[in-house]
């Protein structure tokens, strides 16, 4: 099962953030990082620019809206994250329970769908199988 990490923070968090060396943060962060790497579970993770460099595209409207950051409070946005590939539901839990992060932060953690969970007869579903095995096929080649 594969399950994204979503980092979140409050404002207390992004405070207490601000008081710890930024060398102290990459170093756990990548501690983490690699223990994960080493257990085999990490598939994806990245950290996230400042909201006031993204945007938002808003569908409510006929014509979508983009709306330039930081849009929203700071729960509602999020900052990074990471995507593992574990046995269960528990599993998930007790590593996101090692996340880094300070008092304030949020780990919002969700189970990612796989191809198994869509009706394999459905003609997209098959097309989407089709570019993921398309994709590997040229990942392997390089």
């Amino acid at each position: 099962m594969k399950y994204m990490l979503i980092m979140r923070s409050t404002d207390a968090g992004v405070e207490a953030y601000k008081t710890i060396p930024f060398e102290q943060i990459i170093e756990a962060m990548g501690t983490y990082n690699e223990s994960m790497i080493k257990a085999g579970v990490l598939l994806a993770g990245e950290g996230l620019t400042d909201a006031a460099e993204g945007f938002v595209v808003d569908f409510s409207d006929e014509k979508p809206l983009v709306t330039d950051g930081p849009y929203g409070e700071t729960k509602e946005l999020f900052n990074g994250f990471w995507i593992i590939e574990v046995a269960s539901r528990e599993e998930a839990i007790e590593w996101a329970s090692r996340a880094p992060l300070l008092e304030g932060g949020l780990l919002e953690v969700r189970r990612v769908t796989e191809m198994d969970d869509f009706p394999a007869d459905n003609e997209w579903i098959q097309k989407e199988q089709g570019w993921r095995d398309d994709a590997e096929q040229r990942a392997q080649q390089q």
